[in-house]
């Protein structure tokens, strides 16, 4: 490799807890080979980036995480490095940080500079990055455009989760239950179907779905609620819903009943999503409710930040010109 290199690996790598911030941005600025005159030139500049002016003369020790890799990645941002590899530390960074730090990869890649980062976030990878190399327990899986690298990523990652659910079920772990109810009423079955009404457990965002319970219940009921919830792996919930929210009362249920509930245009960005349902009294006391029942993945053409991937349509004013 030539040129020169910077790298932010590791919370506080390379600082001197004891010192100053200032002492600090002295210190690395002459390990990453910059000289005294330079690091003098661009000293106020890291500074503004990192936004540390009333924290400067204190001790690194009492900074926390995130005023840390500000400082870091400031330093080894304005050394003028040909090549900058940035670890995922980042994430400790909050969101105007995140936002200046994107701006100046965009700076390096319009200075035709290189750009090394190690990340989770598969959006910020399709967006920002031209090519990707996807790392399985050290085995380099796959190494293409970054798109394509995401999409395999993806891929994986959904059929080791429907293989993973089709193996017996193992004793819970502690913690939150996977299922719990009375028993009045039972899911014998959770399905996930496409706009052809197909089995599935992929999707592309914006296309129909259809979330289907199969019921039994030993004796006839007539107080129940019937519900879907959809979740990020994370669990964040993303949509959920049930018929006592949609305004239906219930009069009788006969088991085996079928229940669907349609979703014209799952709008959804591209990711993994869990989904519970439940079976329950109108007071919310359960019959049967399964958390994580199944799991989907939903892909796309183009990332999108957060969990929505509206329908969308720019307009613009006639001064407003597009290269075709």
């Amino acid at each position: 490799m030539r040129g020169r290199l910077a790298a932010l690996l590791e919370l506080g790598a390379g600082f001197h807890p004891e010192i100053s911030g200032r002492e600090n941005i002295e210190i690395n600025g002459l390990l990453l080979g910059l000289s005294r005159k330079e690091i003098a030139r661009r000293f106020d500049e890291i500074v503004r980036f990192a936004e540390l002016e009333e924290f400067l003369d204190a001790p690194v020790k009492t900074y926390s995480s995130g005023m840390a890799v500000r400082l870091g990645f400031s330093i080894a941002a304005h050394s003028d490095p040909d090549v900058l590899l940035v670890d995922e530390v980042l994430a400790v960074g909050d969101e105007a940080f995140s936002r200046r730090s994107l701006e100046k990869f965009a700076e390096f890649e319009r200075a035709g500079k290189t750009l090394l980062f190690v990340s989770h976030d598969l959006g910020l990878i399709a967006e920002r990055c031209h090519r990707a190399i996807w790392l399985d327990g050290g085995r380099v899986a796959a190494d293409a455009p970054a798109g394509e690298a995401v999409t395999l990523y993806r891929e994986s990652v959904a059929a080791r989760e429907a293989a993973r659910r089709a193996q017996p079920k193992s004793a819970p772990a502690a913690g939150r239950p996977r299922r719990v109810g009375s028993g009045a009423a039972t899911l014998a079955a959770v399905r996930l179907l496409d706009s052809a009404g197909r089995e599935t457990v992929r999707l592309r965002s914006g296309e129909a779905a259809r979330l289907v319970m199969e019921v039994e219940a030993p004796e006839p009921l007539d107080d129940f609620v019937f519900g879907f919830a959809i979740s990020t792996v994370a669990g964040a919930t993303v949509f959920g819903s049930n018929t006592a929210i949609d305004g239906f009362v219930p009069s009788g249920l006969e088991a085996p009943s079928t229940v669907a509930l349609d979703i014209p245009s799952l709008e959804l960005a591209p990711g993994v999503y869990s989904v519970d349902a439940a079976i329950h009294a109108r007071d919310g006391s359960p019959y049967d409710y399964r958390r994580d029942v199944l799991r989907f993945e939903v892909a796309a053409e183009h990332p999108t930040a957060g969990v929505w991937s509206p329908d969308r349509r720019w307009s613009f004013s006639e001064g407003i010109r597009w290269k075709t």
